[in-house]
């Protein structure tokens, strides 16, 4: 089997796995543009092996392999530094929730406290 059809369909096949993943609503559409540009981007390159060469000449890569190794690790970086954005945003919203909570529990118990009779002893 030739590589470049190989990659076509591996391409297509990935593609396919994140359009049902998003309408399976497993993964945020936010979150899958990204992983949609990258499948987009393996596509075009498999398709057209020549746009990397000459993508790779006009950055000086002279070895366009090492590109794809490249994009790869950009690609991971963004996804890396996203998610880290998206972290800090959840921890920072526990972190308010959990203080509600605690303020509303103190203030039910202060209420509940003040609500009962006085008990009497003997």
């Amino acid at each position: 089997m030739n590589i470049y059809l190989l990659a076509v369909v591996f391409c297509l096949l990935f593609l396919g796995i994140t359009v049902e993943l998003i309408r399976r609503q497993k993964m945020a559409e936010r979150y899958a543009i990204i992983w949609l540009l990258l499948g987009v981007l393996m596509l075009v390159f498999s398709v057209f092996p020549s746009l990397l060469d000459r993508v790779s000449a006009l950055l000086h890569i002279y070895y366009a392999p090492s590109f794809l190794f490249f994009i790869g690790l950009t690609f991971s970086m963004v996804i890396i530094l996203h998610l880290t954005i998206v972290v800090t945003r959840l921890n920072r919203q526990v972190t308010r929730l959990i203080q509600e909570l605690a303020l509303l529990k103190a203030q039910n118990k202060e209420e509940t406290s003040d609500d009962r009779p006085a008990h009497r002893t003997g």
